[in-house]
This record gives C-alpha cells, structure tokens and sequence, in this order.
C-alpha cells in the first residue's frame, strides 16, 4: 500500500508548546536509562531502566498531546476498595468498548482467568471507568480488550486482534523514544484517531531464553498506538509507522503501580510458569501502560505480560504445517522424486 505521507511530512514539528511539554516529560527518563553497569545486577537495572523509560515516558507524552485540558473521571478515593465479585454479563449487555458512560469499561470474566498472586482482588467498575483502589483508568480500551489486570494479581488474559500504529526500533536510549515517538504521534493525530489505553511496548530479543532469565544480544523494541476499532483507517504503511491488525494473543499477565521494577515482575511470571506444566512461552514479553501524567505517579496502572500457549501446541503446529507442506501438490514441471 502506498504510504499516505513521507517521513518528513510524519515527523513534522509540533507546536513549541506541545514540544517542550513533551521534551519535558521525557527529559528525566532520557538521562536515566544510560546508568548501567556490565555486571549481572547492572544488567537486570539496565533492562529494567529500558522498560521502564520506554513505557511510562511515552505514556505521560501521549497524555500532554491527547488531553489538552483532562476530561479524566473523578480523583480516585484513596480507600481501597472492596474486592468485587465477578458478575456474569446480562443478557444483550454492551460489549466492551460499547458502553455508553464513562469511557466504556465493562467487566469481561470470560476474557480473563486469575492464577495467581493475589486472588483475593478484584477491579471494580464505576459509570463507565475501571478501578482498583486509587487508581482508574481515563481512556478507552479498545473493542474487545480484556479487564486490566489489579497490582499484584497474575491473570491468563485472552486478546481479540487489534488494530495497531506501530513503530519499531532498535534504539532503547532516551534520545531515541523522544525522536521515534512524534512519527507515531502525528499519524494518529492526522487521522484523527483518538488516544485509547494502554500505550504497547512489545520486546523483541529482550531475553534470548525468558525462562532462564538470559538477556539478549540485540533485539528491538515496537512502541504501538492502538485504534479504538479495526473499522478506523487503512492497515499498512504511513512513512516510519506500520498500521497492522494483531494476532489474538493468550498471555500470563501481572498487575503493577507507580513506579514498579519490571525485572521484579517478569520474575514472578517466570516463577508461575515453572509452578505448573500446563502453559509455555509463545512469544517476547511486553508491557501495558493505561495512565499519563494527570495521574498521581503513585497511582499508575501498568502490566508487564508475556504470551504463552498450551504445552505441545507448537508440535502440533509444527507437524500439521509439515503434513500440509508434504500433502501439497508439487509444481508444475517440478522434477520427480527419485526411486
């Protein structure tokens, strides 16, 4: 498909006003993510620092430009809440993304299965707006998107494909999100497509072998935007961005606040999936971030997820792949195999 702007016209100059605000938010970030040291202690706080730059700095921009003046919900009361009871939808309730007050947040029980960690919590949903104890969620999810996981708990979580505004690249200093992030902000601005939560951060190479909590050599890193529907704007390219729709996707997920420690996360996913031998990693992890700036720091809601499939799933795949590949017929003029 014919990209519908150059890179240039994709990386245009925002106002000097949206600009600084941004630059900013990501000034702190930017500096922290070069302190690491070259032992392995100082490679999980390096990990951790490329995570966590990443996601929440990219979040509070996305926020400043979004929200010029927040419409955001009610401040959040700082009594925890009660953990609620999952309800079973009612007959010819609104699917997520279709209600009709506050941003559309539904309860989704069949989407989401509570594994571990906490089980005892539970997200509430008020007029329209998810939350867990002080913090809320104050954009929409997209169509479809499975209740956010409450800190601490761990979830299996199955996702409906998704349409995405991507942007991948292999530079995770500071100085490269701030000039890879206004590409991927001024394509949706310009197709008037609105913030929704949570800003993607998908992982490529993070680990060479996630189980065995062993970094990656190179890898990269894909920043996506996610359209509220499939039915808005065209799929391909636009300059640098790629507009795709995702694969539905199974993964363990687990709930954090405020500024958490991803390498601390990741290790308490890693510690489910060697508890059991039912599920294994299919895929990179990622991270979810749902608030910008407006929220209290404290209050930040975020995931940290890696996709996972059933044990013997990827035989499966791999013999039926090869059963199709051997049962097809052979080219034409293709020569005979011999006796």
């Amino acid at each position: 498909m014919k990209s519908e702007s150059s890179d240039e016209e994709c990386a245009a100059p925002l106002p000097d006003r949206e600009w600084r605000s941004a630059f900013n938010a990501l000034q702190p970030h930017a500096s922290r993510i070069r302190r690491c040291v070259a032992c392995d202690h100082g490679r999980m706080n390096h990990i951790s620092s490329i995570l966590l730059v990443s996601c929440t700095s990219l979040a509070a921009v996305a926020s400043v430009f979004a929200q010029t003046e927040p419409s955001a919900p009610a401040a959040p009361t700082t009594e925890p809440s009660r953990p609620a009871q999952v309800q079973p939808a009612e007959a010819g309730a609104a699917a997520v993304g279709q209600a009709s007050v506050g941003q559309g947040a539904v309860r989704t029980p069949d989407l989401v299965k509570r594994v571990g960690g906490n089980r005892d919590i539970a997200i509430t949903v008020v007029e329209g707006v998810y939350r867990y104890e002080g913090a809320m969620i104050e954009s929409p999810l997209p169509d479809g998107y499975p209740e956010p996981t409450p800190f601490g708990a761990i979830d299996i979580k199955d996702y409906p494909s998704v349409r995405r505004a991507e942007l991948t690249s292999k530079d995770d200093s500071g100085e490269g999100m701030v000039t890879g992030f206004f590409p991927l902000f001024n394509h949706i601005k310009k197709r008037d497509i609105a913030m929704t939560a949570p800003v993607e951060m998908d992982y490529q190479g993070l680990y060479s072998d996630f189980m065995k909590d062993e970094p990656g050599q190179e890898g990269a890193t894909t920043m996506s935007f996610l359209y509220r529907s499939s039915k808005l704007g065209p799929v391909g390219a636009d300059g640098k961005i790629v507009v795709r729709d995702a694969a539905p996707v199974t993964v363990l997920s687990i709930g954090a606040k405020g500024a958490f420690d991803p390498a601390q996360e990741f290790d308490a996913l890693r510690s489910w999936l060697k508890s059991q031998d039912e599920w294994e990693v299919a895929g990179d992890p990622r991270m979810f971030v749902y608030n910008g700036p407006f929220i209290d720091p404290e209050w930040r809601w975020s995931e940290v997820q890696v996709p996972i499939r059933r044990r013997g799933e990827a035989a499966k795949d791999a013999t039926a792949t090869a059963e199709a590949s051997a049962s097809a017929p052979a080219p034409a003029g293709a020569a005979a195999p011999k006796s």
